[in-house]
């Protein structure tokens, strides 16, 4: 018998501020770090805050990416990213307030398997359906573009 997933759930992390550039984050049996920069006052034992936001959406289009790929039954191998986020910090930097502090995000998403560029395309076309990460970004505002090919 297949156990059925619930489709709501109340995701739950912890989180320490260490000084005022770093945070240690617990979920499940994990612990990560979130710093600034040596730069920006920190020890750089981690993503930026605004780093790990990013990373996110490339984790998220890598996960979502697969299941999409698996459920239309296409190949794609292994994927690789490239992304470039115009980022406003006017807002970090305590100038202006920000509406939209990430105005525009291109990813690359680059997939090494025998797909072919028509496939890779359905598998984009659902993953934006489906990724959360994605969605958020765009929800906020930010002019998000991602682009699939073959490596």
């Amino acid at each position: 018998m297949a156990i059925r997933q619930k489709t709501t759930i109340k995701a739950r992390m912890t989180g320490r501020g260490i000084s005022h550039a770093r945070s240690d984050v617990a979920v499940r049996d994990l612990t990560g770090i979130i710093d600034e920069p040596v730069e920006r006052g920190g020890t750089n034992l981690g993503l930026s805050p605004t780093e790990t936001a990013f990373a996110a959406l490339i984790g998220c289009t890598n996960v979502i990416g697969h299941k999409c790929a698996g459920k239309l039954g296409v190949e794609i191998g292994d994927l690789s990213f490239d992304m470039a986020v115009d980022f406003d910090r006017r807002g970090v930097l305590l100038m202006d307030e920000v509406d939209v502090p990430f105005t525009a995000i291109t990813l690359t998403v680059t997939a090494d398997g025998p797909a072919s560029a028509g496939d890779l395309q359905r598998v984009a076309e659902e993953t934006a359906k489906y990724c959360p990460i994605s969605k958020l970004f765009e929800a906020a505002g930010t002019d998000l573009t991602i682009e699939w090919r073959k490596a």
